[in-house]
């Protein structure tokens, strides 16, 4: 039954599948504007993060995709159809929402075929249809239980079983996972990958969350004050951010502000607070004023030099004192004061050493691919 009931829904998701054109679009609240000329493409198929802070613009850019707001100005296409103005119900959208929207009144599967039920869809064929979503998420031996008797694990299942169920083009999702623990969560997230995959949906999908953001996504965009700060791959936007802003935000960094010095086929060298630092990831004209940045987990343990001239031959080799450290578990969080400066390192092997203590000395260093430049 199960396998059948995949091999049906790949079929209808790989005809329904839609990509999403976004260009220009704004839309201004009073004098707050909200989205300040966004243009995306997102491709058929594709999972894409709408990632930021609160009051980014990254909600309102959702509810434009899925009609509850019409653009100012631009425009949405799904495919080559327009449908910047069309209420949601026209659209062919499922959406999750943050807080569940179940109605607390009606079973699990009255819930579930809601959506069919207003779109005219013939009893036997909505019993068929609820009774798959209901096994796509797992949650078939639930059908006669109400809301308030499910965990919130398992109230979430049903959600994304009602937005599956009416074979959306594409799938929103505003925030799906913040209410719950961080075990659920983690499941989740492997759950909603996993029927996205399998039924060929275009998925949008809106958190603060940057873990959730780097392990599930295909790709994503970064948004500040209503505009696209940078789009791409999670991998790219993390190693290779193209500001302070979106380097900060997508986890901790050390930033440093640096001179540019000379270029080699090794790189360039940049001088720093802890010293001579030499990045083979960016460039900047000699003698302009910039930023790098490393990433805690890119500092590794290096042996305390014995001269200066033994310093000077190791690249990006810095010494300093443990000013503070904080166990994590599976890692520990050194804070190294170089002078005035502080950086960050992450301990990840053998985190309980107990010799790397208060005030010990330490040297550690870093591959010229993991400093890059920013703008100043």
């Amino acid at each position: 039954m199960l396998s059948a009931t995949w091999t049906r829904a790949e079929e209808h998701g790989a005809e329904q599948m839609v990509p999403i054109s976004i260009q220009h679009v704004v839309k201004t609240f009073g004098r707050v504007r909200a989205l300040d000329d966004v243009s995306l493409e997102i491709e058929r198929g594709e999972l894409f993060f709408l990632l930021g802070p609160s009051g980014c613009g990254k909600t309102t850019l959702l509810r434009s995709i899925a009609g509850f707001y019409t653009p100012d100005s631009g425009s949405i296409r799904f495919g080559e159809r327009d449908v910047t103005t069309l209420p949601p119900q026209k659209r062919n959208t499922g959406m999750m929402f943050q807080n569940y929207a179940l109605w607390p009144h009606m079973s699990v599967e009255a819930n579930v075929a809601f959506g069919l039920k207003v779109r005219s869809v013939a009893r036997a064929e909505r019993s068929r249809r609820v009774a798959e979503a209901l096994a796509m998420v797992r949650m078939s031996e639930y059908a006669k239980r109400k809301p308030n008797q499910l965990s919130g694990g398992q109230q979430q299942r049903v959600a994304l079983a009602r937005a599956m169920v009416i074979r959306p083009q594409c799938l929103l999702l505003d925030e799906p996972l913040s209410n719950l623990d961080a075990k659920l969560r983690l499941e989740m997230r492997s759950e909603i990958r996993r029927l996205c995959k399998e039924f060929n949906l275009t998925g949008v999908y809106v958190t603060h969350d940057q873990k959730e953001a780097l392990s599930m996504a295909d790709r994503m965009a970064v948004m500040f004050k209503g505009r696209v700060a940078q789009l791409g791959p999670p991998e790219e936007l993390y190693c290779k951010p193209l500001s302070a802003d979106v380097a900060d935000f997508l986890g901790e960094t050390n930033f440093l502000d640096a001179t540019a010095l000379d270029v080699s086929s090794e790189g360039q060298r940049f001088r720093t607070a802890a010293g001579d630092l030499l990045s083979a990831n960016g460039r900047a004209a000699k003698g302009a004023r910039c930023r790098v940045s490393i990433r805690p987990e890119a500092l590794q343990i290096a042996a305390i030099g014995d001269s200066a001239a033994r310093r000077e031959a190791d690249v990006n080799h810095v010494e300093g004192v443990v000013r503070e450290r904080v166990y994590l578990g599976e890692a520990a969080q050194l804070e190294l004061a170089v002078g005035s400066t502080i950086l960050r390192l992450n301990l990840t092997e053998r985190a309980d050493r107990p010799e790397i203590g208060l005030r010990s000395p330490m040297a550690v260093s870093v591959d010229p691919r993991d400093v890059i430049v920013l703008s100043a």
